[in-house]
């Protein structure tokens, strides 16, 4: 069973801290006998709280703490909803949101939520769906066309006051290239501070160029 730990939010922004992040699944599947193998940290075993819900509920008991989603799994859900979702949440918020996001790992996920075609060209969706959020935040009406969007004349209101910062998370070459290239920030994972120090120089010096 898991709870969402509302007191110790509350203590963390009455510390002082700056964020708070929370981890995205759908679902957590069992890894053994898997054709291809999933290699990601989470199992069946490991709990998520949806995190949209659960900041918004957080948004509500807190008045200072940026709201991070470290890294919501977007190449698995819809675009244009993601950009509702994510707009409202900073809104209702006093805009304290920043929307990390991943092209994920767990290919039996994006099966059980009826998108498969998605995971082979997961890196390359994402980047299209960057686009189009930050599009869908800018204007109240749009006409876009990539790979995978058709939006004839059409957006969503109320838009945020502001372009929602995107920050990409990832353990790969690629995704520090393509946070660099498109970016607002990174989010790093794991324990290891000397490869992520070093990581962090790459994606600079990839910036830079």
């Amino acid at each position: 069973r898991m709870e969402l730990p509302v007191d110790l939010v509350k203590q963390a922004e009455d510390l002082g801290y700056d964020h708070l992040l929370l981890y995205d699944h759908v679902l957590g599947a069992e890894h053994a006998g898997r054709d291809p193998k999933l290699w990601g940290p989470y199992t069946e075993r490991d709990p998520f709280h949806e995190p949209f819900i659960a900041l918004a509920y957080l948004a509500g008991i807190t008045t200072r703490l940026e709201l991070v989603t470290g890294v919501i799994i977007l190449p698995q859900r819809q675009t244009a909803l993601v950009a509702k979702q994510v707009a409202d949440l900073d809104l209702f918020s006093g805009e304290r949101v920043r929307l990390g996001v991943g092209s994920g790992w767990n290919w039996v996920e994006f099966d059980a939520l009826e998108v498969p075609q998605h995971f082979k060209r997961r890196g390359r969706r994402e980047e299209e769906q960057i686009a189009l959020l930050r599009k869908l935040w800018a204007s109240s009406v749009i006409s876009h066309d990539d790979t995978d969007h058709h939006i004839d004349r059409a957006g969503i209101l109320p838009l945020p006051k502001r372009q929602i910062p995107i920050w990409l998370g990832g353990f790969s070459e690629p995704a520090w290239r393509r946070a660099a290239r498109i970016g607002d920030g990174f989010i790093f994972a794991g324990r290891n501070t000397d490869s992520a120090v070093q990581i962090k120089d790459q994606i600079d010096d990839w910036r830079d160029q």
